[in-house]
């Protein structure tokens, strides 16, 4: 997998993001708009997957805790999911606590109270992806 692949996918997940909120619209919970928007990337042909638990790795030890993220979509960009007014830092903090615990390269945050979605999606890249060939 190379960068340019990654900001591939990326962009067609915003692509399908976008679709989903002009269909819907604002003021939903974010479980519909998780549904929609795995609904739309499946039929593209991503391989998706919901709610996958997130484990802990403490000093050598796998702990179970109830962290699980929105989307995982092919196995590369971790996909969290909002529906709020305003967005809290600790939500940014909280996708790329996930990029690191699952080494994966790319995080996009999507949150579908907006006007404007790609104004306000915020992609996160980290170590991962910087050891990616261009």
């Amino acid at each position: 997998m190379t960068k340019r692949e990654v900001n591939q996918i990326a962009y067609e997940i915003v692509g399908c993001a976008i679709e989903v909120h002009k269909q819907l619209g604002t003021g939903l919970l974010e479980s519909v708009y998780e549904s929609c928007l795995f609904h739309e990337l499946t039929q593209k042909g991503f391989l998706v997957r919901r709610q996958l638990s997130v484990p802990i790795n403490y000093k050598g030890l796998e702990l179970s805790a109830d962290l699980r993220l929105d989307l995982l979509v092919n196995d590369c960009v971790i996909v969290e999911l909002k529906a709020v007014e305003i967005m809290n830092p600790v939500f940014e903090a909280q996708l790329l606590t996930y990029m690191k615990l699952l080494e994966k390269p790319k995080g996009l945050l999507i949150n579908f109270f907006t006007a404007n979605i790609t104004k306000t999606v915020k992609p996160f890249v980290n170590e991962y992806f910087a050891k990616l060939p261009d």
